[in-house]
């Protein structure tokens, strides 16, 4: 049964195996993370860590009994009992339910672990299955995403109030 983890320091190659096997499946619905992503995944992987460990972040990786990582949901700009949900899984495990059922648990347990009463999540039109995502674990529309949202592409934004 895949288990979701806070980030830690040795599921970097877990990590970087996911995002590399992943990358052009990614690329298809959500900006690239280009090159240099990849080139600097050490220090980069340092500063979500620090991040962390900072409190303004919450990073989770969902993995696998093999070790494997099978998404990432990631919790950013923590701040004032809010924050902005990303995630991405796996080609292999898409359209399975593993985005929403993992979504749904991070959404019970955020209240409590990290004292969260709302979260946001940015979707790019383009992204149909991550808006299904949202919309079964109970998120709604709310907004347009902001240009920065989205690296420049036109989206929406979705929001979900913990307290229900």
């Amino acid at each position: 049964m895949p288990e979701l983890q806070r980030l830690r320091a040795e599921h970097a190659t877990a990590v970087l195996d996911f995002e590399l096997a992943n990358r052009a499946w990614f690329a298809a619905s959500v900006p690239d993370r280009g090159d240099a992503f990849f080139d600097r995944f050490t220090d980069r992987y340092d500063a979500l860590l620090a991040e962390q460990e900072a409190g303004v972040c919450a990073f989770h990786v969902l993995v696998a009994e093999d070790g494997s990582v099978l998404g990432r949901f990631n919790l950013v700009d923590i701040e004032n009992g809010s924050a902005h949900l990303g995630y991405r899984v796996a080609q292999h495990v898409a359209g399975h339910g593993v985005a929403t059922a993992t979504v749904r648990q991070l959404c019970r347990s955020a209240p409590d672990r990290y004292g969260l009463r709302t979260l946001r999540a940015a979707v790019a039109h383009r992204n149909a299955a991550s808006r299904k995502v949202l919309i079964k674990a109970g998120f709604v529309p709310v907004d347009a995403a902001a240009p920065d949202d989205l690296s420049g592409e036109p989206g929406t934004c979705y929001e979900r109030d913990l307290s229900h």
